[in-house]
């Protein structure tokens, strides 16, 4: 588990076809201090499995469906990617609950200033929508942000100067490609709410939730 507070900007050294997926070496400074291999690490949003380290790297997979449903079937040498190591019971949740568990891919549609903050719209993925809601969390590739604004299937994001600076969306442009992983507490409302078990493409309207008396 993950809280979204991105600890620090890697790089992908290395790409290398495994049976199934790839190899990915990425390059750190300051978690490789304190990663074993076999530990979860959150890259882009993607929870991966440590299986190597050396003195300033380390090596995960990436194989079948994290390829597929992941922006790393694009990855690429020298591309920056977010680290996250896994959250300890004792620390500070300071982003929002994050598994890593990516649940598609969101394509940016704007990107501006304003004043000291940056304005990020993504188009994410229809089927979505909606577990997502004004003001409530979102993890954009490992990173806990606020929707601002929702309309349909496009949402808004205010960018702090740190979150720009310490992040690797200072290197995105408009479409550019992001991990989306929306908020499990929405999946699970869902699924408590849902009688009908057996349809799994039910979706919760208003006129669903007045029948059931809310």
């Amino acid at each position: 588990m993950f809280t979204g507070i991105v600890e620090e900007i890697g790089k992908i050294e290395k790409t290398t076809p495994i049976a199934g997926g790839l190899s990915l070496k990425i390059s750190t400074k300051k978690i490789i201090e304190d990663i074993r291999a076999n530990d979860s690490i959150c890259v882009d949003g993607v929870c991966l499995t440590v299986t190597e380290i050396s003195n300033s790297s380390f090596l995960v997979d990436a194989v079948g469906a994290t390829l597929e449903k992941t922006t790393f079937k694009e990855v690429r040498q020298n591309d920056l990617v977010n680290l996250e190591r896994s959250v300890r019971m004792s620390d500070r949740l300071g982003g929002h609950l994050v598994q890593g568990h990516v649940n598609g891919v969101g394509k940016i549609s704007d990107l501006q200033k304003l004043g000291e903050n940056y304005l990020l719209r993504i188009k994410v993925p229809a089927e979505l929508e909606k577990y997502m809601i004004k003001e409530g969390s979102i993890a954009i590739s490992g990173i806990s942000l606020t929707i601002a604004d929702l309309i349909k299937n496009e949402i808004s994001i205010s960018i702090i100067p740190h979150t720009w600076q310490n992040t690797n969306l200072n290197t995105k442009k408009i479409n550019d490609s992001v991990n989306i992983e929306v908020d499990i507490l929405a999946k699970y409302v869902e699924k408590l709410l849902t009688n009908d078990y057996s349809n799994s493409d039910k979706n919760i309207t208003t006129g669903w939730l007045k029948g059931l008396g809310y």
